[in-house]
C-alpha cells in the first residue's frame, strides 16, 4: 500500500510543479518572440502527450474490454457532454479546455494505476513515470489557460496543490473499488476519450498552432513520441 501512495504521489505532484514552472515563466521572463514560441511549443507539446495517452492508454482499455455498443455509447456521451460544457465556458469567457483535457486524462489514469498494481506492481510504477511526466506540460499550459480566464497566481497554485492529491485518491479507488470491475473502468476511459478528442480538436489543437512558424508544431510529435516509450516499456 506504501508502494502505491508513493507512485501516485509522484504522478500527481508533477500537477504541481508544473503550475509552479508554468507562473515562473510566465510572469517572471520578460516578453519575446522566443518566449512567445517557447509557449506554443510546449502547448503543442502537451497536445502530443495527451493524444498519446487517448490513443495508447485510454481507448485501448475500452476497446478491449467493451462490446461495440457500450463503447460507442460511453465515447459518444463524453463527445457531446463536453462539446455542452466548452460551449456553456466559451459563452462565460472562460479558458479551460487544457485544464478539462488535464484532468479527464489524469483521473482515469489514476484510478487503472491503482487496479494494475494489484496485478502487476512492476507495470503500475512505470504507468506512474508515465502519469507523472503527462501532468507536468498539461498543467504548465493549463495554468496559463486558468489565468487568462481571471484566476488570480495565488489561486490557481492552490488549486493545482490539491489537485496533485487526485492521484493518490484515483489510485485508490481503482485498487479498493473497481480492480474487481473492469467494465467500469473501461467505461470510464472510453467516456473520457470522447471528451479528451473533442477538447483537442475544439480547442487545444488550434490554440497550439502559430502562424509562420513549423517547429513549434514538433512539440506534438516529440509529446506522442513520450508516450509511445512510456507506452512501450510498461
Amino acid at each position: 500500500m506504501k508502494e502505491l501512495i508513493l507512485y501516485s504521489s509522484f504522478a500527481g505532484i508533477t500537477v504541481f510543479i508544473g503550475g509552479i514552472l508554468a507562473n515562473y515563466f510566465n510572469h517572471h521572463l520578460r516578453e519575446s518572440p522566443v518566449k512567445y514560441e517557447i509557449t506554443h511549443t510546449l502547448m503543442s507539446f502537451g497536445a502530443g502527450i495527451i493524444l498519446a495517452a487517448l490513443s495508447l492508454v485510454l481507448i485501448p482499455k475500452g476497446m478491449e474490454d467493451l462490446d461495440l455498443v457500450p463503447m460507442a455509447f460511453s465515447f459518444l456521451l463524453g463527445a457531446f457532454l463536453f462539446m455542452f460544457l466548452d460551449q456553456y465556458l466559451a459563452k462565460k469567457g472562460s479558458q479551460t479546455a487544457t485544464f478539462l483535457a488535464m484532468m479527464m486524462d489524469f483521473v482515469p489514469e489514476s484510478i487503472a494505476l491503482g487496479a494494475v498494481f494489484a496485478i502487476e506492481p512492476d507495470t503500475a510504477a512505470l504507468l506512474a513515470v508515465f502519469i507523472g511526466l503527462q501532468n507536468l506540460p498539461e498543467a504548465f499550459n493549463a495554468f496559463r489557460d486558468l489565468v487568462q480566464s481571471g484566476y488570480t497566481v495565488n489561486k490557481t497554485l492552490i488549486i493545482f496543490f490539491f489537485l496533485s492529491f487526485f492521484g493518490i485518491a484515483g489510485a485508490l479507488i481503482g485498487h479498493f473499488l473497481l480492480s474487481d470491475f473492469p467494465d467500469l473502468t473501461a467505461h470510464l476511459m472510453t467516456f473520457a476519450s470522447g471528451g479528451i478528442l473533442y477538447l483537442l480538436i475544439q480547442d487545444i489543437i488550434p490554440e497550439s498552432r502559430l502562424k509562420k512558424k513549423y517547429l513549434t508544431s514538433l512539440g506534438a510529435i516529440i509529446g506522442f513520441l513520450v508516450g509511445m516509450i512510456g507506452e512501450k516499456i510498461s
